[in-house]
């Protein structure tokens, strides 16, 4: 059983998260032998927050419940909130989580979490662009490990920017190794281009239309 954590706090940016979540919890794609998902969202405390896009979530668990091993995932959307002090508990957990081998995303205003304690100093990494790092973290010192794409994937830190969500989660995905590698393919080259012929595609790479 793979179990993703999604951290969800006031202000979360919506779009960063939806191709991600919505692959890992519907299954809808997964090969015939994958892992099971759990999704659970979690928070500092079981208050109902707020997205940006208007969206209430009452969170399903506390920090304090998390499991941090191999078989775990921690997500950490983009929000204009991280500066907040009652998130840091879950930034240290997150140093926690990358010990224990467990995957961790971090998507646009995260990575400015992720930098202010230092994660980012020794590891490729990538954000909003050129410079932004800088501007909203004084301690951040990985200017050398920053690589300017929309996701880079390092090991089991997978980092991306505001515009990076969908090549986020083909790389989350394809660490997790629930799709068959050309689902995974296809499912990117469709979303990513709009163009049918890779809908169909990636039709026929699924189990259901492969048992003949």
């Amino acid at each position: 059983m793979i179990t993703i954590y999604v951290y969800v706090l006031d202000t979360l940016a919506d779009w960063e998260l939806g191709y991600v979540t919505s692959e890992l919890n519907s299954s809808r794609f997964f090969k015939m032998d994958a892992q099971c998902v759990s999704l659970k969202t979690v928070s500092y405390s079981k208050d109902p927050i707020h997205t940006m896009g208007g969206l209430t979530i009452v969170p399903d668990c506390l920090i304090e419940d998390m499991i941090a091993s191999e078989t775990s995932v921690l997500l950490l959307p983009g929000a204009n909130t991280w500066s907040d002090p009652k998130h840091g508990t879950i930034i240290e957990k997150t140093i926690e989580f990358l010990s224990a081998g467990a995957i961790v995303g971090a998507i646009c205003g995260a990575t400015v979490a992720l930098a202010n304690i230092g994660v980012l100093d020794k590891r490729p990494h990538t954000s909003n662009g050129s410079g932004f790092l800088e501007m909203f973290s004084p301690c951040y010192k990985g200017q050398r490990f920053y690589i300017d794409k929309p996701s880079v994937a390092d090991n089991n830190l997978i980092t991306a920017g505001s515009t990076g969500g969908l090549l986020w989660a083909k790389q989350i995905i394809e660490h997790l190794d629930v799709f068959q590698s050309e689902t995974l393919e296809a499912w990117y080259k469709y979303f990513s281009t709009g163009k049918p012929e890779h809908f169909f595609a990636l039709m026929q790479t699924l189990p259901s239309n492969n048992e003949n």
